[in-house]
């Protein structure tokens, strides 16, 4: 039997499909310390992962057996790619599980800022009938800015298909990927020309602070910037001047740059000034990195997983 070794908590589904098979023995390992993984993971056949470990040379030396690592979820910043290349240990993740979370979480998060739910909702719980302080403006007409074209941003991009909007999608790796949801197009054009910019880019060295002070120069028009990539992606003190400058109407943020790995312990950060900026300015809509973190997509995420170790159908 082959053992695969459960280093986060997944959806069930995984280790019902894999047990069935015949072919693995999964074992719940999620309260395994990294002196655990050390002792207990030379027999390991696979990984299952979230974000609890970074998956580098220091924890998978000690597994010399190991064929493959299984991230439930889509990023894969916490694992040594190249190491693993070099082991030729196989890597797969999700991006199909959760995409539709992510992009009715876009969505949800923009409508809410150009409309001030946010804000209305808390006004009138505080006894404050505000109309002229919180009133919106419309999605129709505008021009929506897609950075990064995989799973996610094309999910977003199907979900705007019911408003009058033009999607620009600008994609570094890919080209000729236009379609019936959006036309591509290159970056100074998506600057230039949208209303809204989402991101839905990985986090590697390329686009750690991607949103910096030349990217906020270079918008043609004030934004809405939606970030429901990694927090690193946008940089914070360049996004408040931003903001202050008038050159970015407000920002969705479903991830942002002062998360740590583990998210549970995002307040256990000094409240610094650019921090207690995020945390209370109107015109910045947080929330805690739940835009793949749905009840289906809990489900879905293990599902896709099971079908790629197991090699059912096709992505």
């Amino acid at each position: 039997m082959k053992k695969v070794v459960f280093l986060d908590t997944v959806h069930p589904v995984l280790a019902e499909r894999l047990t069935q098979s015949g072919e693995y023995e999964c074992i719940e390992a999620h309260e395994w310390t990294q002196e655990a993984c050390e002792q207990h993971l030379n027999d390991a056949f696979g990984i299952v992962i979230r974000s609890r470990f970074t998956m580098d040379e220091s924890i998978l030396r000690f597994a010399p057996n190991l064929k493959f690592i299984a991230r439930s979820g889509a990023g894969m910043e916490n694992i040594d790619e190249a190491y693993c290349a070099q082991r030729e240990i196989t890597l797969y993740n999700a991006p199909e599980g959760n995409r539709n979370a992510v992009g009715e979480q876009a969505l949800g998060m923009l409508l809410s800022m150009m409309n001030k739910i946010h804000t209305a909702n808390r006004d009138v719980k505080s006894g404050i009938w505000d109309r002229e302080g919180n009133r919106g403006v419309e999605l129709d007409g505008k021009t929506v800015g897609i950075i990064g074209y995989g799973n996610n941003g094309k999910a977003f991009a199907k979900k705007l298909r019911g408003f009058d909007v033009t999607v620009l999608a600008y994609d570094k790796y890919k080209s000729d990927f236009g379609d019936e949801f959006v036309i591509e197009a290159t970056l100074e054009a998506v600057l230039r020309k949208s209303d809204v910019i989402s991101f839905h880019v990985p986090q590697n060295d390329e686009t750690i602070y991607f949103a910096n002070q030349e990217f906020f120069d270079a918008l043609g028009k004030p934004v809405y910037l939606l970030n429901l990539s990694r927090g690193k992606i946008v940089e914070t003190k360049s996004l408040i001047k931003s903001i202050r400058k008038g050159t970015t109407i407000a920002a969705g943020l479903d991830v942002n740059e002062f998360e740590k790995k583990s998210f549970e312990s995002f307040f256990e950060n000094e409240l610094n000034e650019e921090l207690n900026f995020l945390l209370h300015s109107d015109r910045i809509l947080l929330t805690p990195h739940i835009g793949g973190w749905t009840t289906e997509s809990h489900y879905k995420l293990s599902s896709v997983l099971a079908d790629k170790i197991l090699n059912v159908g096709s992505y």
